[in-house]
């Protein structure tokens, strides 16, 4: 995945506002007054070092994807998309709540190894998922594809052959359900890739 293209793709609000916080790293893109002052679109995460990268593997307990490894630590640590409907999971530094700048974190990445469903193999490395459903991403460890299944079933219903192919068609897929806002189009509309 290529940093410019990625941060292109992510600064699509920046007309409506970007924020630094300071103490997590995280670069907060398009305030969504409209769902709650605090509210942002797009998040995304100070990267790993090699050093955080190894604590994860050892906290995982699995060697991390080279392709999800190289994302995490040149890209961003993890990702959050119009609020939370596409998320993917990094390193979350801490769980301290003294103050909303704390909490803005990505989403724990052992907690999608954790909530895996019951039917997934040791090849399945899963990296995050949709708010919509609770359905999931992961990385096939054989050969680097993205694969998009259910939240309880690991059948895979779409693939993608790469991260980076994922990541851009789906977040250009997203954004065709949103307004220049960050408002859903039709809510009632599904913001998942298979319905």
């Amino acid at each position: 995945m290529d940093k410019v293209i990625f941060d292109k793709l992510m600064m699509r609000y920046r007309h409506l506002g970007t924020r630094k916080i300071e103490t997590t790293g995280a670069f907060l893109i398009g305030n969504a007054s409209h769902i709650a002052s605090e509210a942002w679109l797009n998040s995304v995460y100070l990267c790993l070092s090699e050093q955080e990268t190894a604590e994860l593997e050892t906290l995982l307990d699995t060697t991390i994807p080279p392709e999800y490894r190289y994302f995490l630590q040149n890209i961003s640590n993890g990702m959050n998309v119009l609020v939370d409907e596409l998320c993917l999971f990094g390193k979350r530094k801490n769980y301290i709540r003294t103050s909303m700048d704390a909490t803005r974190q990505p989403f724990n990445l052992r907690d999608a190894l954790e909530e895996k469903p019951r039917n997934a193999t040791s090849d399945m490395f899963f990296i995050g998922g949709y708010s919509w459903d609770g359905s999931k991403l992961y990385i096939d460890k054989r050969n680097n594809s993205v694969h998009y299944c259910k939240r309880y079933d690991s059948t895979s219903l779409k693939s993608w052959d790469s991260l980076a192919e994922m990541i851009i068609s789906e977040v250009k897929r997203l954004y065709s359900l949103f307004d220049l806002d960050g408002k859903q189009i039709d809510e009632n509309k599904s913001t998942i890739p298979v319905i």
